[in-house]
């Protein structure tokens, strides 16, 4: 490769003007783009060889970054153009060749209305304490939801706000509120030190970029006790599974204080996939978990395989489970029975609400 920098450049722009969201470079391959969640080969351009990618990597990130990930065979990074336009990133190593892996961060933070989600989200943004999270699978837009939610609290609010992550995403410009952006490994040594350290920085709202272990799960359910409003998120596939989830990662000694903590002090969880849309592009299709007397007594009495039912039978308050919603998405005409049945969770019982 002749010039790698401009190759380099080249390609991030492709992602900008084909409006995919992903760019794969990965050694025998053509580099790829995810466009509407289907893998676009650029068959125009050169095959990637080991050294292509390798490159690539020194021009993404720093030398001391290549020896951490040297030592740890991965890395996390962030990355952003002269144009201004940003990318999350990860690198690995694959049959001892680097694989890298960038995800387009939009510079304008998103609305909830253009990205298609309830308005009822908007309560959890006006109120002072408590945990909300925001779960889902890897790549079906849990990060974009909560920059929504943040940018939606700095245009109402005057509040001091922090966010904690690996690495920085969505840059916020701060508008009625105070917003410092911590990035782990920069900033801060971990998410459990910011967090702790959070305690004496005069904080009313926490966005935790994710939860990697009971400490930094026990710490944030603290703040969330104690007067703060706390966001975070976790690769988790309902509502019922996110609870479990987080009590399982404690250990068995320790799992009734958490029952209890979380029913007290969590304020909903929002589950969310992308689907497909038959007009082009991607739709969310949701549950929404919101905490009631009902909710709070399963989780204490570690009976949360009956979430799903409080959920069902709960729409007036505004919960909403996922099949509802792709079966609204279904009559609405905009997602396929076949995809609705694709991501279900229950694909029997989606077909009962079909009838």
């Amino acid at each position: 490769m002749v010039n790698p920098s401009k190759e380099l450049h080249e390609l991030v722009s492709i992602v900008v003007k084909e409006g995919a969201s992903d760019l794969h470079m990965s050694v025998g391959a053509y580099p790829t783009l995810r466009i509407a969640g289907n893998l676009i080969p650029l068959v125009k351009r050169p095959v990637l060889t080991a050294e292509d990618t390798r490159v690539f990597l020194e021009i993404l990130i720093s030398k001391e970054k290549i020896n951490i990930f040297e030592e740890k065979k991965e890395i996390d990074f962030s990355y952003m153009t002269e144009e201004a336009v940003r990318f999350r990133g990860n690198a690995f190593f694959q049959q001892r060749a680097v694989g890298i892996a960038l995800r387009l961060i939009p510079v304008k933070i998103p609305t909830l209305q253009e990205l298609n989600l309830p308005p009822i989200l908007e309560k959890f943004t006006r109120i002072k304490q408590g945990f909300f999270m925001v779960v889902g699978p890897v790549g079906h837009g849990k990060s974009t939801t909560l920059a929504s939610l943040l940018n939606l609290v700095n245009k109402e609010r005057t509040e001091h706000i922090i966010t904690i992550e690996d690495p920085i995403e969505y840059l916020f410009k701060k508008e009625r509120s105070i917003i410092d952006q911590r990035e782990i490994g920069i900033d801060t040594r971990s998410f459990h030190a910011a967090l702790t350290s959070m305690f004496r920085q005069d904080i009313d709202i926490i966005m935790l970029g994710e939860m990697r272990d009971s400490d930094t799960i026990s710490t944030a359910v603290t703040a969330a006790e104690t007067g703060h409003l706390v966001f975070s998120t976790l690769h988790t596939n309902n509502a019922a599974q996110t609870i479990d989830r987080i009590i399982d990662s404690f250990p068995a000694d320790g799992q009734n204080q958490i029952r209890t903590q979380l029913s007290q002090s969590l304020v909903g969880i929002f589950s969310q996939r992308l689907i497909p849309r038959i007009s082009g592009g991607l739709i969310p299709a949701y549950e929404l978990l919101i905490n009631n007397d009902a909710i709070g007594n399963l989780i204490r009495e570690s009976q949360t395989h009956g979430i799903n039912l409080v959920i069902e039978t709960s729409s007036s308050e505004g919960m909403i489970t996922l099949d509802r919603s792709l079966v609204d998405l279904v009559r609405r005409g905009e997602i396929t029975q076949e995809h609705a049945h694709a991501y279900s969770l229950d694909p029997r019982g989606l077909e009962n609400l079909m009838r």
